[in-house]
This record gives structure tokens, sequence and C-alpha cells, in this order.
């Protein structure tokens, strides 16, 4: 089933595979939709830096190292940071970061805007602020078991 990317959030994989949750079956269920190809995710080298980050600081470096891995497998598309993604990032953090948008996330809205994405897929409600930027909640999607509204072009 052919559809438009959607940019994962890291949070996701990271419910999916996490302790209870009131996030874990919904993102269970949407790694799990990527998984059957009736989601198309896309990530950039933040996700992983980012896993890499979380479990390392936990000591947990084979989870960080197999959850990396899964998520490159299952997710083939992987944006690089560029030089223009940095300077937009500069740009939208002035803009977002006093609203409470974290660095990180504005690195993923950056590379977003200059790869011509507009969804997102995540619990971070700070996703809203950014102007371009569509957050769809997990539990919305889960909820719905409808991902067809995704499959419009951006």
């Amino acid at each position: 089933m052919s559809n438009s990317p959607v940019f994962l959030d890291v949070n996701v994989p990271m419910y999916a595979a996490g302790k209870p949750h009131d996030y874990k079956d919904s993102c269970v269920w949407v790694m799990r939709e990527i998984a059957h190809g009736r989601l198309t995710a896309v990530i950039d080298t933040e996700i992983i830096q980012e896993v890499l980050y979380r479990y390392g600081a936990l000591r947990q470096w084979q989870i960080a190292a197999s959850m990396s891995v899964n998520l490159l497998t299952l997710i083939p598309t992987v944006y690089p940071i560029s030089t223009a993604d940095i300077h937009l990032t500069v740009n939208l953090f002035q803009r977002y970061a006093p609203q409470g948008v974290k660095a990180r996330d504005i690195i993923h809205a950056a590379v977003m805007q200059n790869n011509g994405l507009t969804r997102i897929i995540s619990t971070d409600k700070h996703f809203d602020a950014i102007d371009g930027i569509v957050r769809v909640d997990p539990q919305r999607l889960f909820l719905s078991k409808d991902t067809s509204f995704l499959r419009e072009n951006s």
C-alpha cells in the first residue's frame, strides 16, 4: 500500500519497547503498521542518536544498539542532518524555543521542512506549535485504526 511518508518521532518506538504506559499500546500498533507496510515512516539520523543517548545513559548498551538496528531495518529512509538543516534549525530555534520546543525536536522540524514532510507521529504536543508541521498523536491513530488520512499528499 503506497502512502505519503510521515516522520516518526523517537518516542514512538521507545514507548513501544518500554514498560507499561498510557502510550504503549498505541505505539506498538503504530510500529506494527510500519512493519506491515501500511504506514510509511521516515526518520533522520538524530533519531538514532537519541536512542543511543537515552539507553546509553541508562547503561543499556545492547538495547541501544538493538533498537537502533531494528529502526534502521524497519525504516530504510533516514535523512542526514545537512548544513541547510542546521541553518534552518537556528532560525526555527529563535522562534520556537521560547515556546518550549526543545532543540532536538527543532532539528527534526528543520529536516522535515527541508524534505517536504508535513506530518510527524509523536506524543510531544509542542510540535503543534510549529507552523507547517502537523503532529499526529499515536493514540488518535490507534483508536481510529485509520491511516488513510496519512496517504494524502503532503
